[in-house]
């Protein structure tokens, strides 16, 4: 059960406390309330020299979902845990609606608009709009909660995913520089691998086109794994239904096409890359002075309790 947090007159933190000491505190018009999520109270008073005890706040990022909770660094308790949102999906279809929309308005005979290169450039140090999003997101939450209890250290997870041993792990030495299409193009080896045939219908001696098992529209991804060879019939009829549906009557063929998908590794492994680079600066962020104006951006994140 998470506790409330709970602030002086002067709005300085104090220990965190049970919700019925704190409904009892309100009962008795010692304390009024200060924030509906998190639930705090306001003392009606000052406390001149309070006796507190260490919090840490322990992040786990994660690519849609960021686990936060503050734990009592005395007793190993944990005060309250919440999970937070992030919009990466929702600021990627903005971003491709965006790009749509510019790329319709070069082809309108619109009016003469001078060429605009320098708002263009990427700077240095720039991070894509998602994952800034996701950063300010939990540099936000962690001030808030630096705000309304005595924090004093801050603990996050820090992972490595070596995506070459997921997948083989016997795997060392140069065998990394060689990896599924050594020695092949794309359709070369697609084309080995389903034996010319199409993966729906069996179909040989026909043009084959590429195909998503898993559609791009439903993310997704484009790895080897997730493409096979499709007839046109077959491709037109699949368009973008998940392979499960499209060839619910053929279970089969199914197990067949889903052996060679990698379920959840796309979205797992697909922050790995700049999952260090970008969470090892949260906690120097946090502590800087401007860490506060750096959040702004992330007023609409969404936080949920876990359970």
């Amino acid at each position: 059960m998470s506790k409330v947090f709970v602030l002086d007159l002067t709005k300085q933190p104090l220990n965190p406390v049970h919700p019925g000491r704190a409904r009892l505190l309100l009962k008795q018009g010692k304390a009024a309330v200060y924030r509906r999520f998190p639930f705090t109270i306001l003392l009606t008073r000052a406390v001149e020299r309070p006796s507190l005890q260490p919090l840490r706040i322990k992040v786990d990022p994660g690519s849609k979902t960021t686990g936060i909770a503050l734990v009592n660094d005395a007793s190993g308790e944990v005060v309250w845990a919440a999970e937070l949102t992030h919009r990466g999906e929702q600021i990627r279809r903005h971003l491709d609606k965006r790009r749509a929309a510019r790329r319709s308005r070069r082809q309108r005979k619109t009016r003469y608009r001078a060429p605009r290169f320098q708002n263009r450039r990427v700077r240095a140090g720039r991070l894509p709009p998602s994952l800034q999003s996701r950063i300010c997101n939990v540099l936000t939450w962690v001030c808030r909660l630096m705000r309304l209890c005595p924090v004093t250290a801050i603990s996050q997870e820090l992972v490595r995913f070596d995506t070459q041993a997921l997948e083989h792990p016997e795997i060392e030495g140069v065998e990394y520089q060689h990896g599924t299409l050594a020695g092949y193009e794309v359709k070369e080896y697609v084309l080995l691998k389903w034996n010319h045939q199409c993966a729906y219908c069996d179909t040989r001696q026909v043009p084959l086109e590429l195909d998503h098992i898993s559609p791009r529209s439903r993310n997704g991804g484009s790895r080897v794994s997730n493409l096979t060879l499709a007839c046109t019939s077959c491709n037109q009829r699949k368009s973008n239904q998940d392979v499960r549906e499209f060839l619910h009557n053929d279970p089969a063929r199914l197990a067949r096409l889903l052996a060679h998908l990698f379920p959840g590794t796309s979205s797992r492994l697909g922050m790995a890359a700049d999952r260090c680079a970008a969470w090892t600066s949260t906690v120097s962020l946090v502590l800087a002075p401007s860490s506060t104006s750096a959040s702004r951006g992330s007023r609409r994140a969404t936080l949920c309790a876990p359970w």
